[in-house]
């Protein structure tokens, strides 16, 4: 029995391409070729191989255009990622792809990844790091790139699923006070002591420091506005890595600027790989190029969660454990 065609997108860990290439008739992108920016190169990548699966990754552009012009022979897309807003699951469902993603494996890693950025904007570290390169240092100083402190700092986490609570975790070693705003509360065994709030007036108030979680979509659109961020207090932080298009650009870098936030740490931005050309003159802010899954142990369970996915509907005629759509 001929095995299924299965597309990759994108060059993944060598795990995953082995074991793509044993059990499928895989179109490996082994030199990651920029064709996956292009919708209508999927679909024409797609039908010239027959393909019956689809793995893409965060980014491609997965939308109505790309969906429609893919092959009949096409039953399933796995994503090689928690998110899909990259892929339109309305076309997808009309056409009867089934679309899955790869919860649940990445949530201590992006976790750290924030963590990470929280370090980095509190403690200046970048700036400190930009200097030491650039051969500017003369030594310690008693002033020199004075930062503050995570110690009882209060933590704001916006969107408290399952990378929100590994970050509390985290946070609780520190010391920090934790708050966090969500649809709904979280069940005391999750919430371990941390306080919820309903609105985002009194959330933003109470904080000092704000880390990004929310889903992405049209409703968190810009959630981190002007509004929004002259709410909080002056000399909070910012911290996202979770959906660029949910901040302002235009307005972070404003409050960047004028000191009401004393700064901030960015995983992901609106429209990547472009980035808002205000950050780049701004020492008070820290640029991570998407590095939140980026341990080989995560990117491996996620490849290997997305072959399950398509074992599952591809050879198997189950149905898929992780699916969207």
């Amino acid at each position: 029995m001929a095995r299924p065609v299965l597309l990759l997108t994108r060059k993944l860990p060598a795990a995953i391409e082995a074991r793509a290439a044993r059990d499928y008739d895989a179109k490996l992108n082994t030199a990651d070729e920029p064709w996956y920016r292009d919708g209508a190169e999927i679909a024409r990548r797609a039908t010239a191989a027959g393909a019956a699966g689809v793995l893409c990754a965060a980014g491609d552009p997965m939308n109505a255009a790309t969906i429609t012009a893919l092959p009949a022979t096409v039953k399933a897309i796995a994503t090689f990622s928690v998110g899909f807003d990259h892929i339109d699951l309305a076309a997808a469902k009309a056409r009867g792809i089934v679309v899955t993603n790869t919860p649940e494996v990445l949530s201590f890693a992006t976790a750290e990844c924030a963590f990470t950025l929280m370090l980095m904007a509190a403690r200046r570290a970048g700036e400190g790091e930009r200097m030491v390169r650039a051969h500017q240092w003369e030594g310690w100083a008693p002033t020199q790139l004075m930062g503050v402190t995570l110690e009882g700092k209060a933590l704001g986490i916006a969107g408290f699923g399952r990378i929100g609570r590994e970050l509390a975790a985290m946070a609780r070693g520190f010391r920090m006070n934790i708050h966090y705003r969500d649809l709904h509360r979280a069940p005391p065994e999750l919430e371990q002591g941390a306080t919820f709030h309903d609105n985002d007036d009194s959330f933003l108030a109470a904080i000092d420091i704000l880390s990004m979680h929310m889903p992405g979509g049209d409703a968190t659109r810009k959630w981190l506005n002007a509004e929004r961020l002259g709410r909080m207090r002056k000399g909070a932080i910012v911290i996202n890595t979770g959906r660029g298009g949910s901040v302002d650009d235009a307005a972070l870098v404003s409050a960047l600027r004028s000191g009401h936030i004393r700064a901030a740490g960015l995983d992901v931005y609106d429209g990547e790989p472009r980035i808002h050309d205000g950050y780049f003159g701004l020492e008070n802010v820290a640029l991570l190029p998407h590095l939140g899954s980026a341990t080989e142990e995560t990117r491996d369970a996620m490849g290997h969660r997305a072959l399950e996915n398509l074992d599952a509907v591809l050879m198997h005629g189950r149905p898929a454990p992780h699916r969207v759509a």
